[in-house]
């Protein structure tokens, strides 16, 4: 487990900020998302995936839903313990750190929301690049979620103020060397 707390990914994704900021992600998106993703991969029911980077689960819940054995793994203890009250005998979710093996074998493994890059070092994108090929079946497919660079340089809102539930959020976001920050 990542225990560096200069690696600000390991904190921020576990505060109640986090959370409030981006609550409005729609279930709605995330359903057909997929069921999109799923039917174009072909998976059939009871079929495993990881959903690697899973936050609350809203993609592991309704994975399960449509009748897939699911497990959910974030860094996030905050995350995986709200999700926790979703299990069941094919939804489980457990604290793990994406750039190591799970050590179960999947149909698929999906890592969605553009939660793949945050590393400092790209030896640990790389390990999370392994420990996917490592826990997939002999037929499972790996599926990354990232973000069109340059759609997203070509419509970057560089400075922003948000307020959700009376809690202001300043957010600027640049390019620097070749990479996109956002200051929240």
């Amino acid at each position: 487990m990542l225990k560096d707390s200069t690696m600000w990914y390991a904190s921020w994704f576990d505060t109640p900020y986090y959370h409030i900021l981006y609550k409005d992600r729609g279930h709605t998106e995330a359903q057909q998302f997929m069921d999109n993703l799923s039917g174009y991969l072909s998976l059939e029911p009871d079929e495993k995936i990881l959903d690697l980077a899973c936050g609350k689960g809203r993609h592991s819940i309704y994975l399960n839903q449509l009748g897939f054995d699911v497990t959910g793994v974030d860094l996030s203890k905050n995350s995986i313990e709200y999700a926790s009250q979703f299990e069941n005998e094919t939804l489980r979710f457990r604290v793990h750190d994406m750039s190591k093996p799970f050590n179960k074998e999947f149909s698929a493994i999906f890592n969605l929301f553009t939660s793949f890059g945050y590393f400092e070092k790209e030896e640990c994108n790389l390990n999370t690049i392994k420990a996917i090929k490592s826990d997939l079946n002999e037929k499972g497919l790996g599926v990354i979620d990232f973000m069109n660079v340059d759609y997203v340089i070509d419509h970057l809102i560089p400075e922003e103020t948000k307020e959700v539930s009376g809690i202001v959020f300043h957010i600027k976001r640049y390019v620097k060397e070749g990479y996109i920050f956002k200051e929240i």
